[in-house]
């Protein structure tokens, strides 16, 4: 199921036009500190699909029936972009455990890509929820390939997959590897461009957070 924040007006809207904005977005601190906001933001959404179990606890005054969480959270990311939203994310599911992915294009001079997996660490995943963020869900290549490597660490009781601007193919190809998962949103572009770039999307969200690469692993 996809979950589009741009359906409803909210604070998210105005993250995202700081994000885009060719101006503002130079600003590195503000950058990341947007991510940052919009993990918490899309933490705060999918807490509520999560579940809870009543609890009594002893205040000052008395007893109070209360909710707390009965799910075992993994917060996942792909380095490096998805850092700040991660970071987010763990400020309101500060007891999670996490697993992090290291996944790149890997450029051809014919301009196709492929996508390559240097790295992975994650604790077991069995009957627990699994949230993987990445800033920008272009193709899907990244995000599809990384969930299957997570799941050689056993079999979350549910996914949630989240992204601030997504592409229509993107969310496609992802919605069809994983029908049965939660797809978090900030906002949907439907162009794609033959290098597969969004449009008109924000541009290289992990330069623009922490600099620019000297080296683009083309070959």
């Amino acid at each position: 199921m996809i979950h589009n924040l741009s359906s409803q007006t909210s604070i998210a809207s105005q993250y995202l036009v700081q994000l885009r904005d060719e101006t503002i977005q130079l600003d590195p601190v503000l950058f990341r500190r947007n991510l940052y906001r919009f993990g918490q933001i899309m933490a705060y959404e999918i807490s509520k699909k999560l579940r809870y179990e009543s609890i009594q606890t002893v205040t000052p005054l008395g007893v109070a029936e209360c909710m707390t969480l009965n799910d075992d959270i993994v917060l996942s990311t792909i380095l490096r972009a998805g850092l700040p939203m991660h970071d987010g994310m763990l400020s309101v599911f500060d007891r999670a455990e996490n697993a992090f992915v290291s996944a790149y294009r890997s450029n051809h001079k014919d301009g196709t890509f492929e996508i390559s997996l240097e790295y992975i660490t994650s604790p077991e995943l069995d009957n627990k929820v699994l949230i993987i963020c990445d800033p920008m869900l272009a193709t899907g290549a990244s995000m599809v390939k990384s969930i299957k490597a997570l799941m050689e660490y056993g079999t979350p009781r549910e996914i949630h997959i989240v992204a601030i601007i997504a592409s229509s193919a993107g969310l496609e190809y992802v919605n069809l590897a994983f029908p049965e998962a939660n797809i978090w949103i900030g906002h949907e572009d439907e162009e794609l461009t033959a290098r597969s770039y969004i449009v008109p999307g924000l541009g290289d969200a992990g330069d623009l957070a922490y600099g620019k690469k000297t080296y683009d692993g083309e070959e």
